[in-house]
């Protein structure tokens, strides 16, 4: 349960912009407590997500130049709070596309009306912003209209899809995308590393459709006593609200109606070793009060029949160096100088093969390089048709009164998430 009033407040200006109180039982005016309490924190540098005053908490976020602040007088559940904050920063933002002060001064009928449908009496309520979307426009004359008739969607059991859909060519594409989050130390030993996987989908179906998604789960294949072959186990999973949880719990059956158009269907970790899929080894060379010369050698170690697109391998450079020059075995480098970073671009980066860059910069101080520390060489990447833990979609069945004929469509994404290598620099 949540009493609160939500805020967003200029960050550059410190004024209160729209605020809304949903139950009363907070005063408007405990508000101005809340920019001193932060300022006073941030001078001491002790920055708490939760501060009060007297009997008044106040929960916040900041988002670009806002603060959306929440108040309560009561113990109210603070992940449900913050919950709400960040959807409601989601919701905006949809609305809006960029969230920030401009855009709240430029639409300040629709936020209003959007607050009030977001939470009522201080519980949330219609969260889903396409559902928002077909009876809160940004155009007035049809929010008028549409105050006459709610859509059903909003007391129906499935709140996040319309009724009446229809589509001439009824599809669901099915994107599994992964993540990999990879520490390598300067001796070149993996650190830690997991993997981070979404499950998303892009609906495109008549009527109101029942699916059914599986996956080579480990545990599901333990409860059915298949053979297992190649299984993955899951955790932390996390599931839109359409997946009927208590099925999940039961079977291990992913069964849901799912909301129209593009979502995300679930989420989990995977707590696994995993190996380089794009191995860095550099060298780097000092001239005293002259220059600095770096070679760095890139390896795919994945399978050759893929391929890694849009590779960028970003190596830290000392923040004096200027003059640079680079020459690569393919690709091209450029120096970010606001970023200290030399960023080698490789479009397409075939398994197995290795490539090499040279850079040169001079540098009028080499002794300064030891004061700023020594920040690790990351990369980033995309792999298509790949999955580095081995997860399928075995099947996707889609039941719907009508008996139409639905073509699934699955494709596997697998990129690089805080992906960083330590260096000697």
């Amino acid at each position: 349960m949540i009493s609160s009033s939500t805020l967003p407040i200029s960050a550059l200006h410190y004024i209160v912009l729209i605020c809304r109180n949903y139950k009363g039982d907070v005063d408007m005016a405990e508000i101005d407590h809340f920019l001193p309490l932060l300022m006073t924190q941030e001078e001491e540098g002790l920055t708490c997500p939760i501060m009060s005053h007297g009997n008044v908490h106040f929960l916040w976020i900041k988002h670009t130049n806002l603060y959306l602040v929440a108040t309560t007088n009561k113990n109210s559940n603070a992940s449900l709070v913050y919950a709400f904050l960040y959807k409601v920063v989601e919701v905006f933002t949809e609305y809006f596309t960029e969230l920030e002060e401009e855009s709240i001064q430029d639409n300040f009928v629709v936020v209003y009306e959007l607050l009030d449908e977001l939470m009522d009496f201080g519980f949330p309520q219609t969260t889903d912003s396409k559902i928002l979307q077909e009876y809160i426009t940004q155009e007035g004359t049809k929010l008028e209209v549409a105050k006459t008739k709610v859509p059903t969607t909003v007391t129906n059991a499935v709140s996040w899809r319309s009724e009446g859909i229809k589509y001439k060519k009824n599809e669901v594409f099915i994107d599994v995308i992964e993540s990999i989050n990879l520490l390598v130390n300067a001796n070149g030993s993996v650190m830690s590393s997991d993997i981070v996987g979404t499950v998303k989908l892009k609906t495109m179906l008549s009527g109101m459709p029942e699916l059914r998604l599986g996956l080579n789960d480990r545990a599901l294949f333990a409860l059915t006593g298949r053979d297992k072959g190649k299984t993955v186990t899951m955790e932390d999973v996390k599931f839109h609200q359409c997946v009927r949880l208590s099925r999940f719990e039961s079977d291990r059956t992913i069964s849901f109606i799912p909301p129209d158009g593009e979502s995300e269907l679930m989420s989990y970790r995977i707590n696994t070793h995993v190996k380089p899929l794009i191995w860095i080894e550099s060298v780097i060379e000092k001239f005293s009060h002259s220059r600095v010369e770096i070679m760095v050698k890139a390896k795919g170690q994945f399978k050759k029949q893929s391929v890694a697109n849009n590779v960028e391998v970003r190596v830290p450079v000392p923040s004096d160096a200027d003059s640079p020059k680079f020459k690569t075995s393919t690709g091209h480098a450029k120096y970010v100088p606001e970023k200290n970073l030399a960023v080698w671009t490789i479009k397409s980066f075939p398994g197995g093969k290795e490539f090499l860059m040279r850079a040169s910069f001079g540098l009028p101080s080499v002794e300064n390089d030891e004061m700023e520390g020594k920040p690790p060489i990351t990369v980033n990447f995309e792999i298509p048709y790949f999955t580095v833990s081995g997860i399928q979609v075995r099947y996707m069945k889609i039941i719907e009164k009508s008996g139409y004929q639905a073509l699934p469509w699955v494709r596997y994404i697998t990129q690089s998430g805080d992906y960083q290598l330590r260096s000697n620099f």
